[in-house]
């Protein structure tokens, strides 16, 4: 079977998980390297024995390199844009970090782009891979919960919390990033949501940043934070099932806690990353009599994200793979959430029922 030859552009912490992941598949191949950082290039070329000529400082001169079949995009939010024009640009496919865009405006444009010129791309929704999740979509679209009623979702982390005194990065400086926590872990949310239930119609939102102020940890002087710590909102979605949502990078003991009840007429699921190969049903077997089973995820639901990247460049439509309208719809829902928070009110999505 073909060998993919990768352009990969971003070289920080996450592109070393990109890169095991790629492995793991065995089709892949990275034969060029993108980074402003000269050491960052230098390092990852020779780890990876890339030619000096294939480690390229500007991005773009990487993905229009004829030599690269498709591209992996590991950046910081600012340059997610102009990384996704390029590629639709060059007819190149490609596989980009979320959130889709820095902000909404930037989405917008990148739609005209692709509508006149659709390019086969995957957008880094990479919980959609969480085999509990996958069996509770399942389990959802196939009527085993009945109606669905009401569902909550929440996405914690804990490295932002105070006692860490965790210093001023990129992740905290508008300019890069638009949002925070919002578009950090809030985008997961949304997709998962989106993922599990299909559009959204309206929310009410509320953004909060717990932590005005940060360390530079360059000069050790106070920043100050414009991007959110918090953000919860309810929402209404397709079908008329109400979701809560809530995210926080400030909730001590809380690793990486993603998850999702899913409320029925005929039962209730949970599903978390903390328990990713099994879920949680809990049915009413007869009046006043609940049963509640902890149910091992099958191994149809045992899909990669960079295997279904890998169909999608063998020319194949994965169920539930993540693609530009996913990105769009998301960034979308995104800017709804900021509009919501700033403007106190409800904001009604412009999809129908």
């Amino acid at each position: 079977m073909r060998t993919y030859r990768i352009g990969l552009i971003g070289l920080g912490g996450m592109a070393h998980s990109h890169i095991r992941w790629m492995a793991d598949e065995r089709r892949y191949k990275v034969v060029a390297v993108s980074d402003v950082d000269e050491r960052a290039l230098a390092e990852k070329g020779e780890q990876l024995c890339i030619e000096s000529g294939k480690r390229y400082p500007d991005f773009v001169r990487l993905i229009v390199d004829p030599e690269v079949d498709a591209i992996v995009s590991v950046t910081p939010n600012n340059v997610h844009s102009d990384i996704l024009r390029a590629c639709l640009a060059a007819g190149k496919p490609y596989l980009a970090e979320k959130p889709f865009t820095r902000v909404f405006a930037e989405a917008e444009q990148l739609l005209k782009l692709y509508e006149r010129e659709p390019v086969p791309g995957m957008v880094g929704f990479s919980y959609r891979y969480t085999p509990a999740f996958r069996y509770a979509r399942e389990l959802v679209r196939e009527g085993k919960l009945g109606t669905v009623r009401s569902f909550s979702i929440q996405y914690l982390q804990s490295w932002g919390a105070v006692p860490n005194d965790t210093p001023y990065l990129w992740r905290f400086d508008k300019d890069i990033t638009g949002t925070g926590t919002l578009g950090d872990l809030g985008s997961h949310m949304i997709d998962l949501a989106r993922f599990l239930f299909g559009e959204f119609q309206e929310l009410s939102a509320q953004l909060r940043t717990f932590v005005p102020e940060r360390r530079d940890p360059a000069t050790g002087e106070m920043v100050k934070v414009e991007v959110d710590d918090f953000v919860s909102f309810q929402a209404r979605m397709t079908g008329d099932a109400v979701g809560i949502f809530q995210s926080s990078r400030n909730a001590i003991g809380s690793g990486n806690q993603h998850e999702v009840s899913v409320y029925g007429d005929l039962g209730t699921l949970h599903a978390s990353t903390l328990n990713p190969d099994q879920l949680v049903w809990i049915r009413e077997e007869a009046p006043g009599q609940l049963a509640k089973a902890v149910i091992d995820v099958p191994e149809r639901c045992k899909v990669s994200q960079y295997g279904d990247f890998l169909s999608l460049l063998d020319g194949l439509a994965p169920d539930g793979l993540p693609d530009f309208m996913d990105g769009y719809r998301n960034q979308e829902v995104l800017d709804a959430v900021i509009r919501s928070s700033t403007e106190k009110r409800s904001v009604a999505l412009p999809h129908p029922n």
